[in-house]
């Protein structure tokens, strides 16, 4: 990728070897180099819950993507604050596995890791050879500036489902996410176009939309599992998001279930009718998401991350706006305001770090209000500590996303497969994807190779299980 943003390319990371990390390679994280350095350890108290020793030094290594790393350097200002013996070392790169899984090899990582972009470190391989700590201190620890609540308390509803691995809170996902359908609310105004609620509607529209000159859709072309999120969005809609707990649990046919079909046909639609911006195929998703935001092509899929990674070539017209996945029709058993939200972006604390507390009294400043708050500014991106964007002025995406949440209240959903076993989602469906965004796999294909790739994980003894309930 010329630009590595917050999402990545795979098959760059394939080409360059930054696939992630096999449970046999991370085998020696849980059995080589040193324990975590004990005298980094200091003693408990009231403003002290963690135990983190005042004069040492903590590691920090981010992820350059989307976020940038100018929020993470006034995070570590807000620990070097409290603690102004400590020594800070700070590092971003877009290659996380590459620079910091022979460390993790031998047993000498950072104190704390933005595990993020293409080449993470696989989650699953981390958590089953325990390459990471349980967060529990941390969530059970007082909020750094909410007086009367402990860590967890403090978060959104929902916030650490993706992180939690049989009970346990692994990683810590900052960045609370919606994700639909994205949209210029100033063209939609200026055509005198309304947002379609239903599938049948969308099709009509993009006809509309096609007569006038412009692409309806264009998508991720290089990376086509983002289309998997509309269809697995309606399909929940349409058939209640116990599909996606089957999903997530790897259940013999789960991705067959005639919901999941039945979006994919629509998706595939799109397609088949030409309401794809020509050339699609072959963008990356930055190219794909500037095309969208040159007005080439009028909707897209994605995560509320699009108007941070977009802001550099975004007209100052430009009025972005998400809006839910269409409904598939009336008798779908969730309402057309219901809105997949997550969270993401995940932090992780390394269990042979040489100062484990101070990784997670890191985590603590992160999740404190005032530092919520902050990477809000600098980021445009809310977090999952809830009420810390209260009284910012926010941009017009994330202001229309804020709307959204609201709006969708307790319906919202979301999966969780993608987190606990990777390559089914950046491989295998992504692979499925791309054949049904072409046109080169019906439905019916595009399920079963879905599903074929979820039998071949849960066949994969190399592979831990997990269950979600």
């Amino acid at each position: 990728m010329n630009t590595m943003t917050r999402r990545g390319v795979l098959q760059t990371a394939a080409a360059t070897g930054l696939l992630a990390a096999t449970p046999a390679v991370l085998a020696a994280c849980a059995t080589g180099g040193d324990k975590n350095d004990k005298s980094a350890e200091g003693d408990k108290s009231n403003t002290n819950p963690l135990g983190v020793k005042e004069d040492a030094s903590l590691e920090v290594v981010i992820f350059n993507g989307g976020f940038g790393e100018d929020y993470a350097k006034a995070h570590e200002a807000m620990y070097k604050e409290k603690y102004p013996k400590a020594e800070i070392k700070h590092s971003a790169t877009q290659e996380i596995n590459k620079t910091l899984q022979p460390r993790f090899v031998d047993g000498t990582p950072p104190d704390m890791v933005n595990n993020s972009g293409s080449g993470q470190i696989d989650f699953n391989g981390l958590v089953s050879e325990k390459a990471i700590v349980d967060l529990q201190p941390l969530l059970d620890a007082p909020s750094l500036d909410i007086p009367g609540k402990k860590v967890r308390d403090t978060l959104l509803p929902g916030s650490l489902t993706p992180s939690t691995y049989d009970g346990k809170t692994m990683f810590l996902n900052y960045a609370y996410t919606a994700y639909g359908v994205w949209y210029n609310e100033k063209l939609l105004t200026d055509k005198g176009w309304q947002y379609p609620k239903t599938w049948d509607e969308m099709i009509a529209l993009a006809k509309t939309i096609k007569a006038a000159g412009i692409a309806p859709w264009t998508y991720q072309g290089k990376h086509p599992r983002y289309m998997s999120w509309i269809i697995l969005s309606m399909a929940a809609k349409m058939a209640g998001p116990q599909i996606l707990v089957s999903i997530d649990n790897l259940e013999p046919n789960a991705w067959k279930h005639d919901a999941i079909k039945a979006a994919a046909e629509a998706v595939r639609q799109l397609v088949v009718d030409g309401y794809i911006l020509p050339g699609s195929e072959g963008l990356d998703h930055v190219q794909s998401q500037t095309e969208w935001s040159k007005g080439n092509a009028v909707f897209i899929s994605c995560g509320s991350w699009l108007e941070s990674e977009q802001k550099k070539v975004t007209p100052p017209d430009f009025k972005m706006a998400i809006a839910p996945t269409p409904s598939m029709g009336s008798g779908d058993k969730l309402p057309f305001a219901a809105l997949r939200g997550t969270a993401g972006e995940p932090y992780m604390v390394p269990a042979k770090g040489r100062n484990v507390n101070g990784g997670l009294e890191y985590l603590r400043v992160m999740l404190s209000k005032k530092g919520a708050a902050d990477f809000t500014k600098k980021t445009s991106s809310l977090t999952v500590v809830a009420g810390a964007a209260d009284g910012i002025e926010l941009p017009p995406g994330l202001t229309s996303v804020t709307k959204a949440l609201a709006a969708s209240g307790s319906n919202g959903f979301n999966w969780v497969y993608n987190s606990f076993y990777r390559k089914l989602e950046r491989n295998l469906v992504d692979a499925a994807c791309g054949e049904l965004m072409t046109g080169r796999a019906t439905a019916q294909q595009f399920v079963e190779q879905c599903q074929k790739g979820a039998d071949e994980i849960a066949k994969d003894d190399s592979f831990k299980k997990y269950k979600r309930s």
